[in-house]
């Protein structure tokens, strides 16, 4: 990167932040303690991902410790700069418990750069302000999670953002929705809470028509094992690391991913200014569940398809989508980006409202609770919880297809059988 070059896809109030000139001279460069060839799977580099951590000795952990120091000593003031790329000085800008989990993700997700950040919102709202500035026109839609329409409805037009709502997964609706100001594409694949599937590369070729305009892709329910957006030409990926990576529902956090040197390092600047950065202690957890994310999506997916194939066939559900159900209407797509389909199922409920709470109070096994991707299967209602009336109204519910019999089912890693005599005895209650 030339040395007055100013970044293209990011403010420039970001770049100038701190006086550097070079944004590449103040990014971390983390170097792997494998030997990964071409040939490598992501269930080994799963396990195995580990940075080359300043400081070690002759001998090295096995699994990273936690770094609890808020500050490091220097040894010389001229060092100081040199400690900002290449070890560390203060926690929130940088540790080796985030460092390790950052570089794990991003070796599963192949990008240039990972960041983790105190949850996924976090991670969003994060790379939205750091690459949105008054004027631009974001185009996103209208099936997403709820806290990230919230921001795009209610937060960003108080930035002078503007924001276009689209039918969830058409790529033609992102065509016909790009304006002079368009500078960001955002959309969720699998979408929530309908499960839609949008064509990653489909939707990053569209992207690439408007000069200087980013694709940012939530790829919460497929997670790095299932499907990988920056191999199919996205600039930026976002995780919830609460749901598939942590797995376990017992930490909150969130990363961002991308090949980009430019935006990786004006997100990570943001991130420093702003301060929404993960703890040292979440880190090493998500660190230890990301080493079992391949088991466990094997497990989740296999689950989720077993029971989607029950409910596709019972009398008392009317619709059913999963990705991996011939009938889901971009299943084709989803064959085509994903390795499997995961465990997330949404159906609706014959008869609506009133049979819908029904089922979902009536679960002996499954857990009603919002969050999903761990271990343990939960259940819940979106028109009335996470999708419901303090974040969405019924018309925002209404163009989403979040109808009142909608159910939201994140299938966990229990005995399929177990899942499916506790669906039929909530289903008979109905």
């Amino acid at each position: 990167m030339a040395e007055n070059r100013k970044l293209k896809r990011v403010p420039s109030s970001i770049q100038d932040s701190g006086g550097i000139k070079d944004p590449a001279e103040a990014l971390r460069r983390a170097t792997e303690t494998h030997h990964f060839d071409p040939e490598t799977s992501l269930e080994t580099k799963a396990v195995c991902a580990q940075p080359e951590l300043k400081g070690q000795g002759l001998t090295f952990p096995v699994v990273p410790s936690i770094s609890v120091a808020s500050t490091y000593r220097i040894n010389r003031v001229d060092e100081y700069n040199d400690c900002l790329k290449d070890g560390y000085i203060y926690s929130r800008i940088g540790n080796h418990s985030c460092e390790s989990a950052a570089h794990a993700i991003n070796t599963l997700e192949g990008g240039l750069g990972t960041l983790v950040f105190s949850c996924g919102m976090g991670a969003i709202t994060t790379t939205l302000l750091t690459l949105l500035k008054a004027g631009d026109h974001v185009i996103a839609p209208d099936s997403a999670y709820s806290g990230t329409y919230s921001v795009m409805k209610t937060m960003l037009p108080n930035y002078g953002i503007e924001v276009s709502f689209i039918k969830a997964c058409d790529v033609e609706e992102y065509r016909k929705a790009i304006k002079p100001n368009t500078k960001l594409f955002y959309g969720e694949t699998p979408c929530n809470p309908c499960l839609g599937v949008l064509d990653l590369k489909a939707f990053a070729d569209v992207t690439k028509t408007v000069p200087s305009a980013i694709s940012v892709v939530d790829s919460t329910f497929g997670s790095p094992i299932l499907q990988r957006p920056l191999e199919l030409g996205v600039d930026v990926v976002v995780h919830s690391c609460t749901k598939y990576m942590g797995g376990h529902s017992d930490i909150v956090a969130g990363s961002m991913s991308t090949k980009d040197e430019e935006i990786l390092y004006g997100i990570k600047a943001f991130q420093g200014q702003t301060g929404s950065c993960l703890s040292p202690f979440d880190a090493f957890l998500l660190l230890r569940g990301i080493r079992t994310l391949p088991l466990r999506m094997e497990k989740h997916s296999l689950n989720g398809l077993r029971l989607a194939q029950y409910l596709e066939q019972h009398p008392k559900i009317s619709r059913v989508f999963y990705p991996g159900l011939p009938s889901h209407p971009q299943h084709d797509v989803a064959k085509k980006q994903m390795s499997s389909f995961g465990g997330m199922i949404v159906f609706e409920v014959a008869g609506g409202l009133q049979p819908a709470k029904t089922l979902v109070e009536s679960l002996k096994l499954i857990t009603l609770a919002v969050s999903l991707g761990s271990t343990e299967s939960l259940i819940e209602h979106p028109a009335t919880m996470t999708h419901g009336p303090l974040l969405m109204t019924p018309e925002d519910r209404q163009k989403g297809g979040i109808s009142d019999g909608l159910v939201r089912l994140s299938v966990g890693i229990e005995n399929s059988v177990d899942l499916i005599r506790d669906l039929e005895q909530a289903l008979a209650k109905v």
